[in-house]
């Protein structure tokens, strides 16, 4: 169901420390201001579409949100995880909807489109789409699994000749899946994960950067060499050094989380709290990000100099699993005092909210959740619960019930209908009625 995880990086940096002015008191968020500095700087605070000038903001007049505001906000963000799940929509399709509204889901495919891609795959948080310009960011950590032990090291080490086959397999035929290379040792063992010793070889190179991605076939990675899919222009532009990389990477981070700790920081784009802290603290010196003070917070805080407090957020979003505001749990819980799990691998019995239930956001709150699923066969939007958190507002399922619609038409789909389970599903049921008519 999730991809694999890649192997763990062991790396030892020594955080560098910033002399700070004495007698300075820290800047003291609340809450509720930490939420809407989150929520603001993850571009989920308003729907709207950017100028040419990101300075030049006006809501937006089109029922769709155009092709240049796709690639302009997967480039802002950095990242998209991308995961099998399509129980309602995949991962990566999921944070643009959130952020921009109905939109082609076309569009984003284009972006990876082999000839001119503007994205690309690896591993930047778990599998994710990347911007293209930060394909030099990420020769460091493709080092890193070359040359330290880690899962798949020794026996790529020890299946070297076949490894070195593969690499040339795909340099004169590809791009190509696993799936369409005639080998005796292409055999799936096991069940789920029982990769065969092609697929092990192709993700080895995929790591350590010899192969990327060229395209997705019915979820199946396609390989290719870099040469075959990532512009010229590209592969020319000279590697940044391990620290300056990750320096980027933070700063980016610090951008869309808006405030976090270290650990937000790092989990972004999955380094080491060293690594982070080192960045931090240069991002500090240099007036990039700046200490803060939440309250209720136990470990230091950062915020971008550049981002405000706003004094309102009008957010409506349904949010995938994997939307950068939630996708580290410690965040979400100490942001909006919201656990959450997923559930697709607990028994049914077991489950308390459902097999895939998305986040809802309303206001500076997540006030509800509610469990998804597209059947495209019969058109419908199945609401297969929905629950309200602790302290939701009154118009809760009000708001929820035209989110739901807009979400429907977005996978084309032309009927919701709301299950009996939750706390909130009967309310949510009539709520879902009269917003129809």
């Amino acid at each position: 169901m999730h991809h694999a995880k890649p192997p763990v990086q062991h790396t030892t940096h020594v955080s560098v420390p910033v002399t700070r002015l004495p007698n300075v008191p820290l800047r003291l968020l609340s809450p509720s201001a930490a939420r809407r500095v989150a929520i603001s700087a993850s571009q989920l605070a308003q729907r709207r579409v950017l100028l040419e000038n990101e300075a030049d903001a006006i809501p937006s007049t089109s029922a769709v949100a155009p092709a240049r505001q796709v690639a302009r906000t997967v480039r802002r963000m950095g990242v998209l995880q991308i995961d099998s799940v399509n129980v309602f929509a995949r991962a990566h399709y999921m944070p643009l909807y959130s952020r921009l509204g109905v939109y082609s889901q076309a569009d984003l495919d284009a972006l990876s489109a082999t000839g001119a891609p503007r994205v690309f795959e690896y591993w930047g948080h778990e599998a994710t789409y990347l911007p293209i310009e930060t394909w030099p960011l990420w020769h460091w950590r493709k080092d890193n699994y070359r040359t330290r032990e880690g899962r798949g090291h020794a026996w790529a080490h020890e299946n070297a000749a076949f490894v070195d086959w593969l690499r040339e397999y795909v340099a004169e035929n590809g791009p190509v899946s696993a799936r369409n290379i005639d080998h005796e040792r292409n055999q799936r063992t096991g069940s789920w994960w029982g990769w065969s010793d092609v697929k092990r070889g192709l993700e080895w190179l995929f790591l350590i950067g010899d192969l990327t991605a060229a395209d997705r076939n019915r979820f199946e990675r396609v390989y290719a060499t870099p040469e075959q899919v990532i512009p010229a222009r590209i592969r020319a532009l000279d590697p940044l050094t391990p620290a300056d990389s990750r320096r980027a990477l933070v700063a980016t981070a610090a951008a869309n989380l808006g405030v976090f700790t270290a650990a937000d920081a790092a989990d972004y784009f999955r380094m080491t709290k060293p690594e982070a802290l080192t960045a931090l603290a240069e991002l500090e010196a240099d007036g990039v990000i700046e200490p803060v003070r939440v309250d209720g917070w136990r470990d230091n805080a950062w915020m971008h100099a550049r981002q405000p407090v706003p004094r309102r957020v009008d957010a409506h979003a349904l949010l995938s699993p994997f939307d950068p505001l939630i996708w580290f749990r410690p965040r979400a819980e100490r942001l909006f005092d919201f656990h959450y799990r997923i559930e697709i691998y607990t028994p049914e019995a077991q489950r308390v909210y459902g097999y895939y239930t998305l986040p809802y956001l309303l206001g500076d709150q997540i006030v509800a959740r509610v469990d998804l699923k597209a059947d495209r066969v019969s058109g419908v939007l199945q609401v297969k619960a929905a629950w309200a958190e602790a302290g939701a507002p009154a118009h809760t399922a009000v708001e929820l019930a035209a989110s739901l619609w807009e979400a429907a038409a977005w996978q084309g789909l032309h009927t919701v209908l709301v299950h009996e389970k939750g706390n909130l599903a009967t309310e949510l049921t009539i709520a879902v009625s009269a917003a129809r008519h």
